[in-house]
């Protein structure tokens, strides 16, 4: 199998070297807006650098991977489609709507494999989380608490092309809340602060922000994120039930400390972020898609629940400027199944 992986920053980096090494992919040929970068990462695998995405066409290659900038996702993933490949992509497809439904329309058009990059439905953690919560063993589910610390702020630059911290950051928990419960989301009130540094509001952005959620059974879920966690990465879900009650992310690298005398220590090496903490997971949704490409295994993420965590997350933006509750059915997009 050969593979086409758009975009050799810092995630394309760690995709390229994942598939270099796995057994079922002969080769790769890699392409960048910096066609210097790419060249030097095929010179330490061991693989091929076209100097543009026609190329990668005109070589041929079995499957994409694409990593670029957010900005030029839709457009590529519209062309797979149209050429019959399958596709990974990091999250999100588009910052937009239209976009998002553009680009879902043009795969399902075509009949191909779009796979999205929500690697939290690869970690242990929240697969032994979905799996309690799947035989009942919390009984009924009323709580959700779940955490999202960066340690630091991005660059100013980034800001602006990030779509905001619940388009960016906030969209992983849209997305494993619902894929954790098997429930849909139906309400959300979102607020944020901006009192941290200046960039944030010159971006009109947050560096911080807290969501209600409402779940279709009646379920709450109360998600918190910030760009500011100079303790170090977090993240975390608790799940509370009539039963039993658990959660993710908690360990001997988790970032907090207790004031109880007979409670845990701070971390001696907390995590330094979502690279380090989720490393395993990165590598298990690229194996995972590999098994996709080969007919192995179903689509684990396909392009629907992309929009659907994007429509939850517009609803966020949605109830933080206008101060009030907003309803998931405000929002463009549609419904989808929820999961069984």
């Amino acid at each position: 199998m050969r593979i086409g992986v758009i975009g050799t920053g810092r995630i394309g980096t760690i995709h390229a070297h994942t598939l270099s090494r796995h057994r079922d992919v002969g080769s790769l040929i890699l392409t960048d807006a910096d066609p210097g970068r790419a060249q030097a990462l095929a010179h330490r695998l061991g693989e091929t650098a076209a100097p543009g995405v026609d190329e990668i066409y005109t070589w041929g290659v079995d499957a994409l991977v694409i990593t670029t900038a957010t900005s030029a996702h839709a457009e590529l993933i519209g062309r797979a489609a149209r050429a019959g490949l399958p596709v990974f992509c990091e999250k999100p497809i588009a910052l937009d709507l239209a976009g998002t439904l553009q680009a879902v329309a043009e795969v399902e058009a075509a009949g191909t494999v779009l796979q999205m990059g929500f690697q939290r439905r690869f970690d242990p953690g929240y697969t032994g989380a979905r799996e309690a919560v799947r035989a009942g063993r919390l009984g009924r589910l009323h709580t959700v608490r779940a955490v999202s610390g960066d340690p630091g702020p991005p660059p100013a630059g980034y800001l602006p092309q990030s779509g905001g911290l619940y388009r960016d950051t906030l969209i992983h928990d849209f997305d494993i809340v619902r894929w954790v419960t098997g429930r849909e989301i139906t309400d959300v009130y979102a607020a944020g602060s901006d009192a941290g540094p200046a960039m944030f509001r010159e971006a009109d952005d947050v560096d911080t922000g807290a969501v209600l959620l409402t779940l279709e059974d009646g379920t709450l879920a109360v998600l918190t994120a910030t760009r500011m966690n100079g303790a170090g990465y977090d993240v975390r879900m608790e799940l509370a039930g009539e039963r039993d009650q658990i959660v993710v992310g908690l360990g001997d690298r988790t970032p907090i400390a207790s004031t109880e005398p007979t409670g845990p220590p701070a971390a001696d090496k907390p995590w330094t972020g979502f690279l380090e903490r989720f490393g395993p997971a990165y590598e298990a949704e690229l194996n995972g898609f590999v098994e996709v490409v080969r007919g192995e295994r179903p689509n684990p993420c396909d392009g629907r629940e992309a929009l659907q965590a994007l429509r939850v997350a517009e609803a966020c933006e949605l109830s933080r400027r206008e101060r009030r509750p907003v309803r998931l059915g405000e929002i463009a997009g549609g419904a989808v199944a929820a999961y069984g």
